[in-house]
């Protein structure tokens, strides 16, 4: 059964997009571009930078229907300036929104990362988007850590998996049930 989640999976990307945004709009640049004390070489930036050329590579390849997300541009300007970041997030946000018509299920190749370049995997526009999220996801959790690291409050929702947050929403349920049983 197949079911179009494209334009599921694309707010769930320009969602997260949206929060980069909303933090960086709180951060100066500093904070942006260096690492914590003991925490080099981990910064906002490269992590952000990263996380941007991992949606460029999947946009330049959905394209040419073939990925190769080893063969990103690696743009400094990304790492240091949050006024460039922020540009290239709304970029990728209206190609993201331009995708929504696509089904999900659409053929990609995707070339093996550190591997032969000649090799790639089938995969699809949906299941890319789904990566995308969770790799978003993670760095997004490393960029927590590190704002912490710099004495920086974030939402403890932010880096955070939907499926956890369900579940730590189903449990406070749970607890917030029995106590209303146990009255």
């Amino acid at each position: 059964m197949n079911v179009n989640n494209s334009s599921e999976l694309i707010e769930t990307n320009i969602g997260l997009l949206q929060q980069a945004i909303a933090l960086l709009d709180r951060l100066d640049d500093s904070t942006f571009s260096t690492s914590p004390k003991g925490l080099e070489p981990h910064r906002v930036g490269s992590h952000l930078r990263h996380v941007l050329e991992f949606y460029d590579s999947f946009l330049r390849g959905q394209s040419a229907n073939c990925v190769d997300y080893d063969a990103r541009v690696r743009d400094q300007t990304l790492e240091t300036s949050r006024r460039a970041a922020t540009a290239r997030i709304l970029f990728i946000i209206d190609r993201l929104e331009e995708l929504s018509s696509i089904p999900d299920d659409t053929a990609l190749a995707v070339r093996v990362e550190n591997g032969d370049p000649d090799v790639s995997l089938r995969s699809s526009i949906g299941r890319e988007l789904q990566a995308l999220s969770s790799h978003t996801i993670h760095h997004f959790a490393l960029i927590s850590v590190t704002l912490r690291l710099h004495g920086v409050e974030v939402d403890p929702n932010f880096g955070m998996s939907p499926s956890t947050l369900r579940f730590q929403a189903a449990q406070r349920a749970e607890i917030e049930a029995r106590l209303v049983e146990a009255r």
